[in-house]
């Protein structure tokens, strides 16, 4: 619809038609002007052969001088190139030649004006055009993109965040916190961190990701071989969630574009599963909410939230 051809008005061809036919109109009355001359020269000297040296005195043609005659034809032509030549057409030389050529100019130029116009015209056009495909082009990634991947996770100071596929620890708030956050959405994670689950949980799209090409899963579970595959079953979600576990993690930390951190104060050197080390040079705090340690809760911690830069 953008690409619809638009004609560009021609002049070459034209143009050239008016130039060579003026050209030749010229050239024409030049030779009328030649003959003009020649013919006045030549009754100049007939005059002068009759009268000053008596040539042909004794001729005559029908009883009528030959002199005569010679004069009433060269008068004929002179009346006639004459007429033709300032009358007619006006021919005045070079002046009449440049009058003829500054006309012609006159008419391309204001031609060229014409086309000049229409072209800005076009040209505007076109540019509106280009300007709207950037606009596209700008709103592209935005609209392409219309998930944001976020990580969420409780670790603890160490990264660890796991052992014997669970967690080390039991934060009722952090619990509640990841209900909250999750419900609704898709939650995209392992094989053995989906069999750590009891039963799926509610209200929760589940995308699992495993190596098996005949993992058997309960109905309703998404099963998919890789992160790409994962994350295109969540396309139409605006938030999905990857949940775990440490593997799954590495492989989303450069597909994220948010983490929700539980960070909990405390070292586990028994655990098996880390999370990945967050690089701050990528990552930008935005949001932080410390929580003390209490009867519910063993281990102080706080709630972060990153972005990436």
């Amino acid at each position: 619809m953008f690409g619809k051809k638009k004609t560009i008005p021609q002049i070459d061809k034209e143009q050239l038609a008016l130039i060579k036919y003026a050209e030749k109109r010229i050239k024409q009355k030049r030779r009328v002007y030649v003959h003009f001359v020649v013919f006045l020269i030549g009754a100049v000297f007939l005059i002068l052969a009759n009268t000053v040296l008596g040539i042909g005195k004794d001729f005559t043609i029908a009883g009528l001088d030959w002199f005569v005659i010679a004069i009433v034809i060269w008068l004929a032509f002179f009346i006639y190139h004459f007429v033709s030549v300032f009358i007619t057409h006006k021919f005045m030389g070079k002046d009449w030649e440049d009058q003829q050529r500054e006309t012609l100019v006159a008419k391309q130029k204001e031609r060229i004006e014409k086309i000049k116009q229409q072209l800005l015209k076009e040209e505007t056009e076109i540019a509106k055009t280009e300007v709207f495909n950037d606009t596209l082009i700008e709103q592209t990634p935005t609209e392409k993109k219309k998930t944001e991947r976020t990580i969420i996770v409780a670790a603890g100071d160490d990264n660890a965040i796991g052992k014997d596929n669970d967690l080390i620890w039991h934060l009722s708030d952090d619990l509640k916190r990841f209900k909250s956050l999750t419900n609704g959405h898709c939650i995209i994670m392992g094989r053995k961190t989906f069999e750590s689950f009891p039963k799926p949980l509610p209200n929760r799209t589940h995308i699992v990701i495993t190596r098996q090409n005949n993992y058997k899963a309960p109905d309703g579970i998404i099963v998919v071989n890789n992160m790409e595959d994962a994350l295109d079953a969540a396309r139409n979600d605006k938030q999905p969630f990857i949940i775990g576990g440490g593997e799954i993690y590495k492989q989303s930390m450069g597909l994220a574009d948010r983490i929700e951190i539980t960070r909990v104060h405390h070292k586990f050197p028994d655990a098996d599963t880390y999370f990945p080390e967050i690089d701050m040079s990528k990552w930008k705090e935005t949001a932080r909410k410390e929580h003390s340690k209490d009867d519910k809760h063993e281990f102080s911690f706080t709630f972060l939230t990153y972005v990436r830069k």
